[in-house]
This record gives C-alpha cells, structure tokens and sequence, in this order.
C-alpha cells in the first residue's frame, strides 16, 4: 500500500486533487482504492471525472445512492419536506434546475455521497478549515484532517489516531462529567467511575466545579497544585502507562461549568510534561460559542488533537478530527473510514459555515448581544429557586442552575422553568398590575437600525414581529437541574433585548403563581 497521494497519468486536475487531500487529510479516511476517483459531477448512474471522463457507477457511493444521483423527483420532494421550496430563493433555485432538466429524470451536480472517492468540495474544504486554525496562534498542531459523521465519531477517531500512534500507552484521563459521546470509547471517556459499562483503560480527573460554579468568581485567582497532585499521583500510579487527557474546554452536558484558563493551561503542561497526547473536545464550543472562534484561542491552548463538529456544519451533520500529522498518519487505510465521513453535502456545509463566518463578521457582531444576555441572566438570582449563573464571557452559551425553593426540588423548578418559557405569558397574565405588560416594549423601541442582525433588516417590521412571540425554546436540564441558555451567534442586540426582557416576566409570572398557589388559566 502506498503512503504518498495516488496519480494517474492524463489526469492533471484529478492529481492535484489528491496531492491536496493528501497534504491535508489522514489517510485512514478512505479503504484503500487504487483509482482514488475524483468525482467531478454526477447523474444518474454516472460519474464524471474532474477531466471529463464519463463512468458507470458500479459502487452507488457504497450502496447508498439506490436511486442514483441526484435525482430530480426525489430533490424536489427533499425540498418539499423540508419546506424549501416555499422560500423565494430556493424557488428560483428549483425552476433552475427544471429549466436545464425539463427532459430528465436526474440532473448532473457533485453527488450526496462519495464513498472512498474525492470530490473537489472536500479538497476546499480541507483547505479552508485547515488555513482557519493555522491562521489562529495557537494552532500550530493542527495540520491534518480526519472526517467524521457525528461528535461522537470524532471523539472515537481522535482516540483510536492516539491509541494506535502508541499503543504500549492505553491509559487514557478523562476530566469527570465531561460528556464526549454515548458511543464506544467516546461514551467510555464521558461521565464518571460510577456509570455503569466503564472501560479500565480510562481514568477520571477532578474539573474545577467549585472554581467554576458561578459567573462572580471568573476574577479569583486559585492554586492549582491539588489538581496537579492529584494529576502526580496517577503518573505515580501508572508510569508511562498514560499516553492520552481528554476534556472539554468547560463541561457542557456536565452543567455548563467554564472552568479559568489557567487550569486547562496547567492540563496541557502536565501533557508536555510526560510526552502525553492532549485532545480537547470542542465539538459544542467550536465556531463561535466561547467568544472566539475556536476555544483553544480563548483558553489559549495548543492541542495535539482538536474534535470539532455541531456549529462545524451550522445544522449539516459532520464533525472532524484535525491534529498533528504523525497521530493522525498512525491510522492506515480504512481504520478511520466509514460511509458518511467527508461527504460532499458535508463538506459543502462546512465551507459555507467558513465562508459566512469571515464575511458577515458573526463574532464582531455578537459581542454586544452577549453582554445583554449575560446581564439579564446575572440579574435572574434574585429568584430565590435560581442559584447561580455560568457562562462564556464574551460567548453565547450560559447555564441557568436551580435549587430548591417552597415545595420544589431544584430539578423541578429546571423542568418548571423550560415548560414556562415554552409556553409564554399568558393573557392574564399580561395586563397583571404585578407585571406591567409596557415593561416589555422598552425593550423593541424603535433604535439603531444596525442593532437588528447585521443591519440590513428593516427595523420597523422586526419591531412588529416581536408582537408575534410567544415563548422561548429551552432544552431540557443539564444534570437534573441546569437550564442551558445557547441562541445562535446572530441574535440582535434588539432581539437579545427582548428575549430577556421575556424570560424574567416569565420567571417572575412563575415565582408569583408559587407564592398564590394557584395555576394560570390559559
């Protein structure tokens, strides 16, 4: 097998394709093939390489394009399904494509799936995404590319990349209640020594709660030196044994705990210490969460491994494992390859995710939005069944943590509060002299029309759109009784505004039916 980029002779733009995926991607991600295809376009039962030659397709991207590629009912159905095909734009698009194929059953575009083949969206996406990190200071480490389907996939590859690199190194530390995944080793790395179906090769560190536990000690400095020792004492325990750390960059499913940089910084020394592969997963706090692009910028990190995914496609499932060349190159052909991994609808994804990041300045933007949000969500303590606030400074994604108030558990009030939010005011409510209904417009008076996404909007009509809303969509708790609060990057500083402005009538409409004891009429 060889371990260079494959070539053939005539096929000068389908070589350079691969001399790019080569460079930029580990060779594990495909089984071996020794035509490597670049799939250029495709119809029907038809490739059509980036040169122009035409072939029959006697793989079906490994069975799975049973009904060809691209076929023209089918898309317009997907987009029915969807509720595309209502949008003005993807109308336009649509009647396009029944312009070029009024004759035809399928119509000739990159495929959905190219199984163990190359499409020239995965070579700009590599491209794209690796020239992101390295363009970032801390990422240096981060040369090659392993696809994957899902956070969890990545997790698992990233995992199996350090396992094989040294395999006389199986032990692998793990920060408890993290969450990394419900699959294989990843499921194995997340929770803590009491979940049931542990791995004996993983081994659960402390994470900074009590340092983390609420936005007003983010200023505190700490001493570090219980966590190295403890961190010591396995090096102690199990020598050269230890050859993997794993962690969020804070605990997401864990209860939104966002620990001070200088512990993950004292992590990835105790790493460089003992020769000790540091993988970070920021599968949740990738692409703008934490203020920054990437997390490792914001808690100024250099990892050898990076599993990146959720926001990574903006709502396309795909995630990655990208890291130094010499883990990712551990795996050989086909041991990090599956049929979803680097697909093209993926990959496109992923490319428009980077391309509408540098062009519409999303973290730019969100900076003001997020000190809105964070303050309104400080000022909800002074509920007595909310307990504390944490959260990304500068990001957007916090947590909500509850306690037990009146005759409520603290995991009630979490479930309490969700079904409030969903639900809204309701109409008695909102005449209420104990909650004044014109409160709620101070927030959507008319202002600069730039406070409204990226500008463009009309003001006016977003102003009467919020007349429109009637709840707020939380998911439910994190660790019985943790709210997390994570809107998209482009929220208003007029939308942010008023979604607080909400969520407190809707805490306080809660807190006095509590103390009434009685229940709204809806």
């Amino acid at each position: 097998m060889m371990n260079h980029a494959i070539q053939h002779a005539d096929e000068i733009q389908s070589n350079d394709y691969r001399s790019i995926i080569d460079n930029t991607e580990a060779i594990s991600q495909r089984t071996y093939t020794p035509s490597q295809l670049v799939i250029a376009q495709s119809k029907g039962i038809y490739h059509w390489t980036a040169e122009g030659r035409k072939l029959i397709d006697f793989s079906s991207g490994v069975l799975v394009s049973n009904l060809g590629h691209n076929p023209k009912k089918w898309f317009e159905r997907f987009l029915s399904a969807m509720s595309w095909n209502s949008n003005e734009v993807q109308q336009k698009e649509a009647l396009s494509l029944k312009k070029i194929d009024l004759e035809e059953d399928f119509f000739k575009a990159v495929p959905f799936t190219a199984y163990n083949a190359i499409t020239p969206v995965e070579s700009l996406a590599n491209q794209k995404l690796i020239a992101l990190l390295q363009k970032t200071k801390f990422g240096k480490n981060l040369q090659k590319i392993l696809w994957a389907a899902s956070g969890s996939e990545g997790i698992q590859k990233a995992l199996w990349a350090a396992l094989a690199k040294n395999p006389e190194r199986p032990i692998i530390l793990a920060t408890r209640f993290g969450f990394h995944g419900k699959k294989g080793l990843a499921g194995s790395v997340s929770g803590s020594e009491s979940d049931p179906d542990r791995d004996p090769r993983v081994k659960f560190i402390s994470f900074p709660l009590d340092e983390s536990s609420d936005i007003s000690k983010r200023p505190n400095l700490y001493n570090w030196s219980k966590y190295i020792e403890e961190w010591e004492k396995l090096i102690d325990q199990h020598g050269n044994q230890i050859g993997i750390v794993i962690t969020e960059p804070y605990l997401g499913g864990g209860g939104s705990f966002h620990p001070p940089k200088e512990f993950l910084q004292q992590l990835q020394s105790f790493c460089r210490k003992y020769n000790i592969v540091f993988i970070l997963d920021e599968v949740q706090s990738n692409f703008g969460r934490t203020g920054e692009m990437f997390a490792f910028e914001k808690y100024e990190l250099e990892p050898d491994l990076v599993v990146l995914g959720k926001g990574l496609g903006n709502g396309v499932p795909i995630a990655a494992v990208v890291g130094r060349a010499d883990l990712l190159s551990a795996l050989h052909y086909g041991e990090g390859s599956d049929t979803w991994s680097g697909n093209p609808l993926g990959c496109a994804a992923v490319v428009a995710t980077i391309d509408e990041f540098l062009t519409n300045r999303v973290l730019e933007k969100m900076k003001t939005p997020s000190e809105i949000i964070e303050k309104g969500l400080v000022e909800l303590k002074k509920y007595p069944f909310i307990s504390a606030i944490r959260g990304e400074e500068g990001g957007m994604v916090w947590g909500i943590e509850c306690q037990d108030f009146g005759n409520r558990s603290a995991r009630d009030w979490a479930n309490e509060i969700v079904l409030g939010c969903y639900r809204g005011i309701c109409s008695s409510e909102s005449h209420s002299d104990k909650i004044p209904s014109d409160k709620i417009l101070l927030s959507v008076e008319k202002k600069n029309p730039h406070d409204f996404g990226n500008g463009s909007e009309n003001a006016n009509t977003e102003i009467k759109n919020f007349e429109e809303i009637k709840g707020i969509h939380l998911l439910g708790p994190l660790a019985g009784k943790v709210i997390r609060v994570s809107p998209p990057l482009i929220i208003s500083i007029q939308e942010a505004k008023f979604a607080i402005e909400l969520m407190h009538r809707i805490f306080e409409s809660l807190l006095l039916k509590t103390r009434s004891n009685s229940d709204c009429s809806r």
